[in-house]
C-alpha cells in the first residue's frame, strides 16, 4: 500500500486513519505513544502511513491538555548584533537536540515591547522563556512573582528574584582588564559603557574600578563616559569624541562591548591615532566578526558557543521542579583574547 495525498494539501489525522484503515482514535494513540490497545502490526502500519504522508500532528491539543508545549521563546535586545545572533544560534541548536522549537523575539531593549512579547508568549503556551539582555518591566516582575519558567542570560534578572542565570563572572572579567592595563603600563586609562542599569555592565565597571583602587590608581569621573539607551556604535563614537578632545589621549580605553570599541575606533582613525600603538581599545564579548574586521581589538571572550547547553540544562531543572532557592546561577569561564 502506498499512501496518497493531494498536492498542496497538508496531511490530516483523518487522512492517516483512512489510509491505514483504522480509527482516528487509534492514530491519536499511536502518535501520543499510547499504543498498548493496538496490535504491533496496526501500530507499525499507522507509523508507516504517517511517514509516507509526512503527517505532523499539531501540538496545540496536547499543549492545552498538559500546559506544556515544545516551544521555547528567546527574547533578545537586538537580533542584528553578531553576538546576540551567535548566542541565539547556540540556544536554538541545544533546544533542537532535545526536540524543542525556538521562537526569536527582538525587544529592541524596550520595556513595552518586552512586555508585549512576554504576554503573547504566555498566550501561545510556550514552555519557557529565555531572556538575553532583559530590561526591567512590569510584566517581567509579574511573571517572576508567578513563577513562570524564566532563564536570564548575560544580564541577571532586573525584576527581582526568580528564574535562573547563565553568564560569566563579570566582576572578575572587569578586574582582569584593569590588571592588563596596569601590567602593560597602559595608563592613564578611560572607560566607555552603556546603560549602567544592566547587571553585566555594572559588574564589569565595578570589577575594573575595584582593581584600579587596589593598585592605588584613581579613575576620575571625567575618564568614564556613559550613554544609556543609545546604539552601541554611537556610544563608542561619542565617548571617544569626548575623551580625545583638546589633545588628551588616554593610553587605553575599556569599552564595555565590542560594538562600543568599533565606534571608538572610527573616531581614532578620524584623528589619525593608531590602534593599539597610540591608544589601546579593549572590548567585551568577542563577537564572531572580530577576527575578520577588528584585528586591532583586544577583548574578553564570552563563551556564547556553550551558552545553549547551559541554558537548556537550566530549563530542564526548572521543568523537573528541582530548581533550588535562590535560583541557580551557571557561571561559564571567560578568557582574554589579545589580538593587538
Amino acid at each position: 500500500m502506498t499512501a496518497q495525498r493531494r498536492p498542496g494539501k497538508s496531511p490530516s489525522i483523518e487522512m492517516v486513519a483512512r489510509q491505514a484503515g483504522v480509527s482516528i482514535a487509534t492514530v491519536s494513540r499511536v502518535v501520543n505513544g499510547v499504543s498498548k490497545k493496538a496490535s504491533a502490526d496496526t501500530t507499525e502500519r499507522v507509523r508507516r502511513v504517517i511517514a509516507e504522508l509526512g503527517y505532523r500532528p499539531s501540538g496545540a491539543g496536547s499543549a492545552l491538555r498538559s500546559r506544556q508545549s515544545r516551544i521555547v521563546a528567546l527574547l533578545v535586545p537586538g537580533a542584528a548584533s553578531a553576538y546576540m545572533a551567535a548566542v541565539a544560534a547556540a540556544v536554538e541548536a541545544a533546544l533542537r537536540e532535545r526536540q524543542k522549537v525556538m521562537i526569536l523575539c527582538d525587544t529592541a531593549e524596550d520595556a513595552n515591547i518586552q512586555d508585549d512579547y512576554l504576554l503573547e508568549m504566555r498566550a501561545q503556551m510556550v514552555r519557557g522563556m529565555v531572556m538575553l539582555g532583559a530590561v526591567d518591566s512590569p510584566v517581567l516582575t509579574q511573571f517572576l512573582d508567578e513563577g513562570e519558567p524564566l532563564v536570564f542570560v548575560n544580564r541577571k534578572s532586573p525584576g527581582g528574584p526568580g528564574g535562573g542565570f547563565v553568564g560569566i563572572d563579570n566582576l572578575q572579567a572587569g578586574a582582569d582588564i584593569a590588571a592588563y592595563f596596569v601590567e602593560r603600563e597602559r595608563l592613564p586609562c578611560a572607560v566607555i559603557h552603556a546603560d549602567p542599569s544592566s547587571s553585566a555592565t555594572a559588574e564589569r565597571l565595578t570589577g575594573f574600578r575595584r582593581h584600579m583602587k587596589r593598585e592605588g590608581i584613581k579613575l576620575p569621573a571625567s575618564a568614564i563616559k556613559t550613554y544609556p539607551s543609545v546604539d552601541h556604535l554611537e556610544i563608542g563614537y561619542r565617548g571617544a569624541v569626548a575623551l580625545l578632545q583638546n589633545g588628551r589621549v588616554p593610553r587605553s580605553i575599556f569599552c564595555a562591548s565590542d560594538l562600543i570599541a568599533y565606534g571608538a575606533h572610527r573616531r581614532c582613525r578620524e584623528l589619525g591615532l593608531a590602534v593599539p600603538e597610540d591608544v589601546l581599545l579593549f572590548g567585551f564579548d568577542d563577537n564572531p566578526l572580530n577576527d575578520w574586521v577588528a584585528p586591532w581589538l583586544d577583548t574578553v571572550h564570552v563563551p556564547y558557543e556553550t551558552f545553549g547547553t547551559a541554558v537548556v540544562d537550566l530549563l530542564d531543572t526548572i521543568w523537573a521542579g528541582t530548581q533550588t532557592q535562590p535560583a541557580p546561577e551557571i557561571l561559564l569561564p571567560h578568557k582574554m583574547v589579545l589580538r593587538a
